[in-house]
C-alpha cells in the first residue's frame, strides 16, 4: 500500500502571514493523521518562511504515524534532523532562497558529500531518501551513496500530464523500475494532485509513499481537510 504523507508547510505559510498561531500547525498535523494520513512531512528552510525549526521540535513528540523531514543538508539542517530523529529524512538540493524545489540531486557529482550525510543518518537509524530527477542513472547513484530510498521529483510529470500523460510518465516508470531492480524504496512528490495522482499510481503501483502539500491544502479550502485526505487516499488505490 502506498502511504500518503501530508506536507504541512503551506499551513505554516498561512500562519506566518499574520503572526500568532492561527492556523495551528500542530493541530493540523494531528487532524491529518486522524483523517487517515499515514505520515507528516515538513520542509524547513534556512529563512523559516513557512515551517520553523521550532515547529519541527514541537511536532516530533506528537506524530503518531511517520515523520519525514525534507531539506538541503546544510549544517543547521543536519543538526535538526539528528536532534529530532524522524522516521525519514529526504535530502533535497535547494538553494538558500529558492521558492520551491525544482530539481533533484546529481548523485554522481555529489557522491562523496551525499555518502557522508547518508552515513551519518544511518548511524542514527534514520531512513534516508534522496530527491532525484526521473533518471535511472541518478537512482543508481543514490544507491551508491547508501540511500534507502529515492524520491522522484514529479513536477515535470504534472506539467506535461494534460498534453500527453503517457509521454509524461514514461521517464518516471523507467526510473521507478530501476529503483525496484536495485531493491530501493520509492517515494514521489511535487505537484501531484487529484488530477494526476491516480494515473501515476496506476503506472507505478509499487510506490512506498507520496508526499503532497500544496494541492492538499488548496483542495481543503473547498472540500475540507477530512474529505480531501479521503479523496487522495482513494486516488492511491489501483
Amino acid at each position: 500500500m502506498t502511504k500518503l504523507s501530508v506536507n504541512i508547510n503551506k499551513v505554516a505559510t498561512l500562519r506566518n502571514a499574520r503572526g500568532g498561531n492561527n492556523p495551528d500547525v500542530l493541530m493540523v498535523a494531528a487532524h491529518c493523521e486522524e483523517f487517515g494520513a499515514e505520515g507528516i512531512t515538513v520542509h524547513p528552510r534556512p529563512d523559516e518562511r513557512h515551517i520553523r525549526y521550532q515547529d519541527v521540535y514541537d511536532l516530533r513528540p506528537l506524530i503518531t504515524t511517520e515523520m519525514n523531514i525534507e531539506g538541503n543538508p546544510i549544517g543547521k539542517f543536519v543538526q535538526l534532523v539528528l536532534d529530532v530523529h524522524p522516521h525519514q529524512v529526504t535530502l533535497v538540493p535547494d538553494s538558500e532562497h529558492q521558492l520551491t524545489s525544482n530539481h533533484g540531486w546529481d548523485t554522481w557529482e555529489n557522491i562523496n558529500f551525499l555518502t557522508d550525510i547518508v552515513g551519518r543518518m544511518k548511524e542514527e537509524g534514520i531512513r534516508t531518501s534522496i530527491f532525484v530527477d526521473p533518471d535511472p542513472k541518478m537512482v543508481e547513484g543514490a544507491l551508491r551513496c547508501g540511500a534507502d530510498r529515492v524520491e522522484l521529483y514529479t513536477e515535470p510529470y504534472a506539467a506535461n500530464y494534460a498534453a500527453d500523460r503517457e509521454e509524461a510518465i514514461r521517464p518516471f516508470v523507467e526510473a521507478a523500475e530501476e529503483a525496484r531492480r536495485l531493491r530501493m524504496g520509492l517515494n514521489a512528490g511535487h505537484d501531484l494532485s487529484l488530477v494526476n495522482l491516480h494515473f501515476f499510481h496506476q503506472r507505478i503501483p509499487w510506490l512506498d509513499e507520496v508526499s503532497i502539500g500544496h494541492a492538499i491544502i488548496a483542495d481543503a479550502l473547498y472540500m475540507g481537510l477530512r474529505e480531501t485526505i479521503r479523496l487522495y487516499k482513494r486516488a492511491l488505490k489501483s
